[in-house]
């Protein structure tokens, strides 16, 4: 089984989008400050240029001898700035010393040719500096001499200028990363609208809609983006075939549900027949298990077609909640008497709320006779109407009877399930509770009672 990746395809679409303009800022930094620092050697190397070749113009041969016309004034103007010093040295012959500063360093080992500049780097007292080299000839022909002339400047000024020209230039390129990151983010959250959508249909498709009368809605083709549409196809599929199969699994219900009720009534008035006029006590105690067992499978049958019912469509319509649970309790009021319960009602004199009138009083009639049959005889049992908190309303049936250990309230509500070995009941009228209350947009609710009961019911949306 492959790994599942959590990473959402905004973040790769974001990663794959931003990575790379950020290794291109950065590049483009790293490029603009080599511009820059080549830009600014170039500058010096002019004015290097420029001055060994004025230097050597103050420099003049007389006979033999040479003469220095360089004042004290354009000596200390070279040297006044100790971060961007100019420095000089005249030799001759080359290399030996004879004006300006001893310690510059000495040409790489290239051929030098006279009257062409040379310029290279070296370090002077712990300072990387930029040298221009000029070798002049001079005296007689007879006698001929080489004058070398050199000028280093620090390299000081070519750092500062690159600096601010690096500032100038990152300023504007990270404000414009930074709108361009904000537009990719916004055009890739545009971008994934559609599929935001789809998302949502598909969750819209494969929830039961409350009062829908399609369980499984189909993706809108027209929504979803042209990459998925043959996703949304492929879904749309199987969203038709599990429709299908639910329509076929109701009808089989509904259909097997109504064959079963006409030979179980049939069966049932044969054996109370058989009853009333058999004397032999064998025989009576067997029709009444024959009697018994029909009944309870009448009753199942009559459950069964009460869930099909609450899963089909359904039409609401403004109704009187109250009413209706006042009405519900007459009509048990016989048979409660009958047990040996106090059946009443308690709660508001009217509730309105949306609902279909049929499926709500299936519902209280499965509440009312769960809390009959398992609150026991001398019981109180108690229909409740009110408005709850958050814009709810509540009908609840509250007995206190032996109620249900909390370790089964997670069952109350399952298909089948039976909170004890009584006879007549099947384990389907909570389910049937829970499933009209979700087709209204509600919830099915159970809570024990204290010291002893069952608090069952469900919450609906006022209108």
């Amino acid at each position: 089984m492959q790994p599942v990746s959590r990473v959402s395809l905004k973040r790769k679409l974001l990663l794959w989008l931003l990575l790379p303009q950020l290794v291109l800022w950065l590049s483009g930094g790293f490029f603009a400050w080599r511009l820059a620092l080549q830009n600014g050697e170039k500058g010096i190397d002019q004015t290097l240029t420029q001055s060994v070749r004025g230097l050597a113009r103050q420099i003049k041969p007389i006979g033999d001898g040479l003469l220095v016309d360089f004042p004290k004034a354009a000596q200390d103007l070279l040297e006044q700035d100790p971060a961007d010093r100019i420095t000089y040295m005249v030799s001759s012959p080359p290399g030996k010393f004879l004006l300006g500063n001893a310690q510059l360093p000495p040409p790489p080992p290239v051929s030098v040719r006279v009257g062409e500049p040379l310029l290279y780097q070296a370090r002077l007292e712990g300072k990387t500096v930029r040298v221009a080299l000029l070798d002049v000839d001079y005296g007689t022909p007879q006698a001929r001499q080489t004058l070398r002339v050199q000028v280093a400047q620090s390299l000081a000024v070519r750092q500062r200028i690159a600096q601010e020209l690096l500032a100038k230039m990152l300023l504007p390129m990270g404000l414009m990363g930074l709108a361009l990151s904000a537009l990719v983010y916004a055009g890739v959250l545009r971008g994934l609208q559609p599929l935001k959508r789809l998302e949502a249909q598909i969750e819209q498709a494969g929830a039961r809609p409350h009062g829908g009368a399609d369980p499984l809605l189909p993706i809108e083709l027209t929504s979803a983006p042209q990459e998925v549409h043959s996703l949304a196809r492929t879904i749309n599929g199987l969203l038709e075939a599990v429709a299908s199969g639910q329509q076929k699994e109701k009808r089989f219900l509904n259909d097997a549900a109504h064959q079963l009720r006409t030979p179980l009534a049939g069966l049932i008035a044969q054996t109370e027949l058989a009853l009333h006029e058999s004397q032999e006590p064998a025989v009576r105690e067997r029709l009444e298990k024959v009697l018994s067992a029909a009944r309870r499978s009448a009753h199942l049958v009559h459950q069964l077609l009460q869930l099909a019912r609450s899963e089909a469509s359904v039409e609401m319509q403004p109704l009187d909640l109250a009413a209706l649970a006042r009405e519900v309790a007459r009509d048990w009021a016989g048979r409660a008497l009958a047990l040996g319960t106090d059946l009443g009602y308690e709660g508001d004199e009217q509730r309105i709320v949306q609902g279909q009138p049929l499926l709500l009083r299936e519902a209280l009639n499965n509440l009312i006779d769960n809390a009959l049959h398992y609150a026991g005889p001398g019981a109180t049992v108690t229909v409740h109407v009110s408005a709850g908190p958050n814009g709810w309303a509540e009908l609840v049936v509250e007995d206190d009877g032996p109620g249900v250990a909390q370790q089964h309230f997670a069952d109350l509500f399952s298909r089948f399930w039976r909170g004890s070995d009584q006879a007549g009941g099947c384990g389907l009228g909570l389910s049937i509770v829970e499933e009209i209350a979700l087709r209204h947009g509600g919830r099915a609710v159970a809570e024990p009672v204290r010291p002893h009961g069952l608090r069952a019911g469900l919450k609906l949306p006022l209108t």
